[in-house]
């Protein structure tokens, strides 16, 4: 009999409490930033926060990792040595890393991820990881299906594969855009997200092609409706992105994608939720509500046209309706939609920019803005913030319990409650008491006592009693032997959980490239050392380090000649650009260059 395949829905926790909300609300396991050298330096956890997340998570049997996904300069490696040591002490899970410098460290048996920063595309690359100790491997965006599934052929290592949230245009750990422009370093987790500013796109005579536009600002990704595709694939890793995310939007997308994977799960029993818990919401999710630049499935199912978000960044959510009739302070909108007080509209006006209002009184069908925008008859209308949906969110919205089977039995004296859980573990306690026959049947009240778990993470699946004799049982008894239980069961699963360790990786894995430039992010001796162990005979330092002239700074798929009809493989007109194209901001101009052999657009800073 096949052995089912355990799927893990990863959620990204900001904080501690968003971290155990992603828990309530169905995530199988959640990944923080550490104390430092995130790839999100603004979202950074205190150690003791990070244990706390751990003790709950391990409850569910979710797993914590923890991201230090940076390169690393010389004078850190003392100190991220000292920070990997506290987060096993911690309980962590795992670390999701870049820098290869971590495995050559005198750190704990902590197993280690291999961020998506490491570039991780190729079978060959996968590989490796997978043979120098990696427990799984984060896989590039970009990949499509048929990819996915030539890398899991390959190798047995569970794969990590991003299902929504914002995408970075560049290659991630291959955008150098950032560090050239202001050196703040996407690589050291301070991206300024150049990619989100307006350009104007230029051809080498200095023909406008597009103007003002934000030529490298991409939709959010949302594979909701090909996750069954992806499992089987080979993915066993189902990531959503944003450690920087509110509250409200990690509730709500981690519901989401719980509830469409366990009706994948009713289906196909070969794959199985990899942590325990049903959840039970107080809220319909809908990931239009949470913040969105509408949505692309990217490369998954090979090239799109409409994978960009050209007139903004900004999320636009939802869509409403289009305007009927405007007055003097109010509009109507043809829409099924119920609007509050409160909401947020945005729209896009006749040139294509984005505008928005807030709603101040709805009245019937009128909508009375706090500011009348410039929109006019005919406009779509978008809802990028549901007030009442917000609102809801802000309270208690799921709960997540772990079912258990009561027995209840006695003995010469007194009574013994018994507790196994959907895993399997197992207490029981034991009551003395003096027994007497009851006038009544007991069972409607005993049933009753036992099932009320109020705070704890259990439910009651099943009460059965299997006594003797119909002995009265007083309420008191029966709470007391409840809680006993229940505690005990809590203190088994914890003892049960069983921390995954690090891969011993082979002494004779060879990296499957011999020359490494300023894309390999070496930035200090340790990751030279492991490097060369692995046959690397040339290795040059990272961009951080000792930046090289006349170099990409962005390795893209995303192609702008594709997007706007200049490709010269598909486009039947408008193929004859004088090249290269430029792109212009307030930060200066930006050269073009393309591969069509790779399908692939690179971003220079020529001066």
């Amino acid at each position: 009999m096949k052995i089912a395949r355990k799927i893990e829905l990863l959620s990204p926790a900001k904080n501690l409490e968003t971290g155990i909300e992603a828990i309530n609300h169905g995530a199988d396991a959640v990944y923080i930033g550490a104390p430092r050298f995130s790839a999100r330096a603004a979202a950074g956890n205190t150690i003791a926060d990070i244990e706390q997340l751990v003790r709950y998570a391990h409850r569910y049997f979710a797993r914590v990792y923890v991201a230090l996904n940076t390169i690393l300069k010389e004078d850190e490696l003392a100190d991220a040595e000292k920070m990997i040591r506290q987060i096993y002490e911690a309980g962590a899970d795992a670390l999701i890393i870049q820098d290869m410098a971590i495995p050559m460290m005198d750190i704990p048996p902590i197993a280690i991820h291999a961020s998506t920063q490491m570039d991780n595309r190729t079978p060959e690359k996968v590989s490796f990881l997978e043979n120098a100790g990696f427990s799984q491997v984060v896989l590039a965006r970009e990949l499509s299906l048929q990819q996915i599934e030539e890398i899991a052929g390959r190798v047995s290592v569970p794969l990590e594969v991003f299902v929504h949230g914002a995408l970075c245009v560049s290659y991630s750990g291959r955008c150098y855009l950032s560090q050239a422009l202001s050196g703040r370093s996407a690589n050291r987790g301070a991206c300024a997200q150049y990619c989100r500013l307006p350009y104007t796109l230029q051809d080498a005579t200095g023909k406008t092609l597009a103007s003002q536009k934000h030529l490298l600002s991409l939709k959010d990704l949302n594979q909701s409706d090909h996750l069954e595709a992806i499992l089987d694939a080979g993915a066993s890793s189902l990531k959503i992105e944003g450690r920087l995310k509110e509250l409200s939007y990690v509730k709500n997308v981690t519901a989401f994608y719980r509830k469409k994977l366990d009706e994948i799960f009713n289906r196909r029993t070969e794959y199985v939720p990899a942590s325990s818990g049903n959840c039970t919401y107080t809220f319909t999710p809908d990931l239009r509500k949470s913040f969105n630049r509408g949505f692309t499935g990217y490369f998954l199912q090979g090239r799109q046209k409409d994978i960009a978000s050209f007139h903004t960044p900004k999320s636009i959510g939802e869509p409403v309706g289009r305007v009927k009739e405007t007055g003097r302070n109010y509009l109507t909108i043809s829409t099924p939609l119920l609007l509050h007080n409160g909401d947020g509209l945005c729209f896009f006006d006749e040139k294509n920019c984005f505008g928005g209002f807030r709603v101040n009184k709805v009245e019937s069908d009128k909508i009375f803005p706090a500011e009348m925008p410039g929109i006019t008859q005919g406009t779509l209308v978008f809802r990028n913030l549901d007030h009442d949906f917000e609102k809801r969110l802000s309270q208690p919205t799921s709960v997540r319990k772990i079912p258990v089977s009561f027995i209840l039995s006695d003995d010469d004296a007194g009574f013994i409650l018994r507790a196994e859980d959907t895993d399997g573990c197992e207490a029981s306690v034991h009551i003395p008491w003096k027994k007497e026959r009851a006038q009544k049947s007991q069972e409607e009240q005993v049933i009753q006592q036992l099932s009320k778990l109020g705070n704890t993470i259990f439910t009651a699946e099943s009460v059965q009693i299997r006594m003797q004799d119909d002995w009265f049982i007083p309420g008191s008894v029966l709470s007391d032997l409840r809680r006993k239980v229940s505690d005990a069961l809590l203190s088994v699963r914890e003892s049960a959980y069983a921390r995954p360790q690090r891969i011993t990786g082979r002494p004779d894995a060879l990296f499957p490239e011999k020359k490494l430039s300023y894309l390999g992010n070496v930035s200090n001796s340790l990751a030279r050392r492991f490097y060369i162990s692995k046959g690397v005979e040339q290795i040059d330092p990272a961009f951080e380090i000792a930046a090289p002239e006349e170099v990409p700074l962005m390795f893209t798929k995303h192609c702008l000649r594709y997007s706007l009809g200049y490709c010269p493989r598909l486009a039947k007109e408008n193929t004859s650009l004088k090249e290269p194209l430029y792109l212009l901001s307030s930060q200066g101009r930006l050269e073009l260059e393309f591969d069509c052999r790779q399908c692939e657009m690179y971003v220079y800073k020529r001066t």
